[in-house]
């Protein structure tokens, strides 16, 4: 394999592509990224065994062929290199490396056989539809902050995607939870979605795809089975296998009779928020809104910090409720909504409490109160 590429071409595929690379590998070649140089392109090639990950690029190739080089130290030598480069890359296969040649400089990289790089097993994926660009955005963004991080309830560690019909006909919607705090977002189902099984795709999977939707603008191409879920972005396909477990019913949560509503100003009440939370303790982040005809008032207290009292006006006609929740849980939540109002539906300080933007119900959130 011999070829010549730019340095700002070949540098973004080579960050997309490590990004899928462990750290730390008990299978060698798995640390490596698989190089094939063909027809005026090169392909990117790396995966950890769940996730899959290729990227086209182009490139001048004298002579066609295939290596692997090890994918971090093949990234961290291109982005050291002068902007504006052009980068020689030749493998023979003779005496097992890789050669990269760009100026004056010159770096041989160890390689392992190509044989011994995995291919993802294949399989039909019976469903394929397309997303605009901000459409998966949204799904995975007013999501992921709510996907649990506990190994031992793995079926939370993703979004749940699947079909369900809205009050204005079929959507598609994300839904993710870690046990004390919910959010699903929907958007118009999709042609070539309908009868789709229910999907849990993995906290993985979900920021690499978030990663690559930054770089285009127009429609990704979603492709999955029960078993395999594919994003095509052009010249980029990431292919991921799913997490094998049984999402929640999750609607028994959202509460369908909360009759306290609490409207507030986004932007000063997550002020009010953060400001009064830096008090709460740091374990338990503890803080209490007291709700009265048209304010409320946020405390909170701890041994070692002392005690803080914020009053903001809100439009609440209901009677008082005091009610207590983790801030930062609060916090995050409040940062997805995009309008400038928070509408908030409660019933007591034990039950659970929806959030919503009041000027858009497409994202609806759950979260769990707390003894304070």
């Amino acid at each position: 394999m011999k070829l010549t590429i730019e340095r700002a071409a070949l540098l973004k595929s080579l960050a997309h592509v490590q990004s899928v690379v462990e750290r730390r590998n008990t299978i060698p070649i798995l640390s490596n990224v698989k190089l094939d140089g063909a027809a005026g392109s090169l392909s990117l090639n790396a995966t950890d065994m769940d996730l899959d990950f290729v990227e086209r690029v182009s490139a001048d190739v004298a002579r066609p062929g295939s290596a692997t080089a090890p994918a971090h130290t093949f990234y961290e030598i291109v982005r050291k290199l002068p902007e504006g480069s052009q980068i020689g890359i030749e493998y023979g296969g003779d005496d097992g490396q890789l050669t990269l040649r760009s100026g004056r400089s010159k770096f041989s990289l160890a390689c392992l056989p190509v044989e011994d790089f995995p291919v993802m097993a294949g399989g039909e994926l019976p469903y394929t539809f397309a997303l605009s660009a901000t459409e998966l955005k949204a799904l995975i963004d007013r999501t992921r902050f709510a996907i649990s991080t506990e190994e031992t309830r793995y079926y939370l560690n993703g979004i749940y995607l699947h079909g369900a019909r809205g009050p204005e006909g079929d959507v598609l919607r994300a839904a993710a939870t870690d046990g004390h705090r919910l959010a699903t977002v929907e958007v118009t189902l999709p042609d070539g979605a309908a009868g789709m099984p229910g999907i849990i795709v993995p906290r993985k999977t979900v920021n690499e795809v978030r990663k690559l939707i930054d770089e285009t603008d127009g429609e990704v191409t979603v492709s999955l089975s029960e078993t395999k879920i594919k994003f095509a972005f052009g010249d980029a396909v990431l292919t991921s296998k799913l997490i094998d477990g049984t999402f929640p019913d999750y609607e028994r949560v959202i509460p369908a009779d909360n009759d306290k509503y609490l409207e507030v100003d986004v932007q000063s009440f997550a002020a009010a928020v953060d400001r009064v939370s830096a008090i709460s303790a740091e374990k338990s982040r503890a803080i209490k809104l007291s709700m009265e005809k048209g304010t409320v008032t946020l405390s909170a207290s701890s041994p070692e910090n002392g005690s803080a009292v914020e009053e903001i006006e809100a439009n609440y006609d209901a009677s008082p409720l005091e009610i207590g929740f983790n801030s930062r849980y609060l916090m995050d939540i409040l940062a997805q909504v995009e309008g400038t109002v928070a509408r908030f539906a409660m019933a007591d300080a034990a039950a659970p409490t929806v959030v919503k933007d009041a000027a858009n119900d497409t994202a609806v959130y759950v979260l769990m109160p707390m003894r304070v």
